[in-house]
């Protein structure tokens, strides 16, 4: 749900910038300042909620590899789905890193193209930004889709884990009715 409002803030940023007008005429048309702020904000929003989606997926990840750290710890279980879990984790932070650089490489070169700056020569920076913005949109879901497939991966693991340690706790009498029964 989160993915999807980020990636759909992008998008807006991007139609927004398409309808901002011409902020390099001389004047320009006061109209193209007030779609500028409009699109500066979305951006900003966008780039925050992927900042935030890509965080989530991170902290997800260190959560979950330190959960089953300590299960299998605890249980005596075979190391090998603790490695695939951090397997999966550090396949999946070089993604969720690339998709926050991204939206900070494009607000970048939207500042760059910010006649605002009073800089010169910010106009040739527009289409640059144009691309950067559109190529990262696609740059971005397709980090998500990455993080995405490792997650699911991961809750294979952890489920794998849970059946586990039911199991053990069943033959050693831990859970309710067993445990109840002996006590009898």
């Amino acid at each position: 749900m989160l993915a999807s409002l980020s990636l759909m803030l992008m998008a807006v940023a991007l139609g927004l910038g398409f309808t901002i007008g011409d902020l390099y005429a001389t004047p320009p048309a006061a109209a193209a300042f007030v779609w500028r702020g409009r699109h500066m904000l979305t951006g900003v929003a966008a780039a925050l909620a992927v900042v935030l989606v890509e965080s989530i997926a991170v902290t997800y990840f260190v959560g979950t590899s330190r959960w089953c750290k300590e299960v299998t710890e605890t249980y005596r279980l075979p190391a090998d789905d603790l490695i695939l879990s951090n397997r999966l984790k550090r396949r999946t932070f070089p993604w969720c890193v690339l998709g926050m650089l991204t939206v900070v490489g494009v607000g970048a070169l939207g500042a760059a193209s910010d006649p605002g700056t009073g800089r010169p020569n910010t106009a040739s920076m527009a289409s640059v930004h144009q691309l950067a913005a559109l190529s990262g949109l696609l740059a971005v879901a397709w980090t998500y889709y990455r993080a995405w497939l490792n997650i699911a991966a991961n809750q294979q693991v952890l489920e794998r884990i849970v059946r586990q340690v039911e199991r053990i706790r069943t033959e050693r009498g831990l859970d309710g009715a067993p445990a109840a029964a002996q006590a009898g």
